[in-house]
């Protein structure tokens, strides 16, 4: 398909797992066109450690089992109808992926070998070393460069969405250039918030967009407040905040308080292995009781070569800061690491804008509840990117108006961004809604925000991807502090 199109059937803006397999699900006559923001590895996909949660195997594991996992982990404030989707469609989705080439770890005998992480009853997260996202997007993005019915776009910033007739505007960077594509379906698959935070695991990309862009066309977002604080992220003294995964506790390490004692005895009867937020919270609870900040993770009592051979890539960024995983304790911490709320979406994921869909970290399924299960994220980006494509392919079966090419005249220069906009509002976020919200922070910081989120409209500034980003994070930090406010 000629590069230089300027209309294609779908706009998938975003270049992760949800991205890519939802594109991969269109019929070689339909015009899809894929947005990276920045390089084709720059996701939170491609960071993802720990595995795809899926039930492979019903005489050791159950759908039920898996479902009733999700809801304890959530506080069962998740959707009944998601979940059951998400769990009974799940493992055929996981197939569809082995059989595009994504390759998942296997024992002896040649069998999945499945993983235990906080949360699970049944080891059902099949992996890929610790590198199962960048696996996943590997053999995904081999996929979708061989479909000719695909334009794939790097460095490629989505300034604003417009609504036409029949379909959407995307005014788009790419490259120092301005230009419009006109689209007759999009699908938001933009990734989370991590960078309105001053620590995350996520990359430079996170910084909401599309949440943003589906906001200012009147879609509903829901329990954008409801952020995952991953427990186990590496601590290091110039801030560093790459993941230790789960799996790293699901194979048997131990969390240390600053004496080098286990403490998770003394807040829930699951210790090391209990939910993600519910540790990240006895963590937070425990450094008040001993007035230090210093914890670590010591898997040093299992054999080397496995640890080696099960974790290369965290043992390769611990050696970079002199920490041997298996002779030393790895010093870590608290840190924001997923979105659960997002995009409000139905079990189609269709938000309430009519031909504007929203599936991954984005979007609200409502299948996390309030805390996300480990290993649920990347099994929903499969479930409910093709559960999106299906409905849209239902859609130009019963006959839709295409949209057609109209001129426009973009004129996006300004101003350049004032620096340290971005650096204020993750501070600020750090302050008021880290692990344990800060009520007062909440109120001033909201205060605060709303601030910055009027300059950056009221003045003209030049519609950079420093700009964007800062107006995206901006935009999300508003909307969750004024849902914690409210909660509060």
């Amino acid at each position: 398909m000629d590069n230089k199109t300027n209309v294609v059937d779908v706009l998938i803006v975003g270049s992760g797992v949800a991205g890519m397999y939802g594109a991969l699900q269109f019929q070689d006559n339909t015009s899809v066109m894929i947005l990276s923001k920045y390089s084709k590895t720059t996701s939170n996909s491609n960071l993802a450690q720990g595995g795809v949660a899926a039930v492979l195997d019903t005489v050791e594991d159950s759908f039920e089992l898996h479902v009733k996992d999700t809801f304890i982990a959530g506080r069962h404030e998740n959707d009944p109808e998601s979940v059951d989707v998400l769990v009974r469609e799940g493992p055929d989705d996981v197939r569809k992926i082995m059989e595009m080439g994504v390759r998942f770890d296997r024992d002896k005998e040649g069998e999945l070998d499945m993983t235990l992480e906080g949360g699970h009853c049944r080891r059902r997260i099949v992996h890929f070393k610790d590198c199962t996202g960048a696996e996943m997007v590997r053999g995904l993005l081999a996929e979708v460069e061989q479909k000719e019915n695909i334009i794939y776009k790097e460095n490629t910033v989505l300034c604003r969405l417009v609504r036409v007739r029949s379909g959407f505007r995307a005014d788009l960077l790419q490259d120092g250039e301005y230009y419009s594509v006109f689209c007759s379906y999009c699908m938001l698959c933009t990734g989370g918030v991590g960078r309105v935070y001053k620590y995350t695991t996520n990359p430079k990309s996170a910084t909401g967009d599309g949440i943003r862009i589906a906001y200012e066309l009147g879609a509903k977002i829901k329990n954008l407040s409801y952020i995952q604080f991953h427990p186990t992220a590496f601590n290091s003294e110039d801030g560093e905040q790459f993941l230790i995964s789960e799996s790293v506790r699901g194979e048997g390490a131990y969390l240390l308080n600053c004496n080098k004692e286990r403490f998770m005895d003394r807040y829930d009867e699951r210790l090391e292995l209990a939910p993600r937020d519910v540790v990240s919270k006895s963590i937070i609870l425990e450094s008040r009781r001993t007035g230090s900040n210093n914890f670590y993770l010591d898997i040093t009592h299992e054999d080397a070569d496995f640890l080696r051979e099960r974790f290369p890539a965290i043992s390769e960024g611990c050696a970079r800061y002199g920490v041997d995983i298996t002779k030393d304790l790895i010093p870590v911490f608290p840190c924001q690491h997923y979105l659960m709320g997002g995009i409000e979406v139905d079990i189609d994921s269709k938000t309430t804008v009519p031909r504007l869909y929203a599936c991954g970290e984005c979007a609200n399924t409502g299948v996390h509840g309030k805390n996300r299960l480990a290993s649920n994220s990347l099994l929903e980006a499969l479930v409910f990117s093709r559960r999106a494509a299906e409905d849209i392919k239902r859609c130009m079966q019963n006959g839709f108006a295409k949209v057609s090419e109209l001129p426009v005249n973009l004129d996006f220069s300004g101003a350049p961004l004032p620096e340290g906009l971005r650096t204020e509002i993750r501070n600020i976020m750090q302050r008021a809604f880290f692990v344990l919200p800060d009520a007062g922070a909440i109120r001033f910081g909201l205060k605060q925000i709303d601030n910055i989120l009027k300059r950056l409209k009221g003045a003209k500034y030049a519609q950079t991807t420093k700009y964007l980003e800062a107006l995206s994070l901006a935009t999300c930090a508003y909307i969750i502090l004024k849902e914690a406010e409210e909660n509060t």
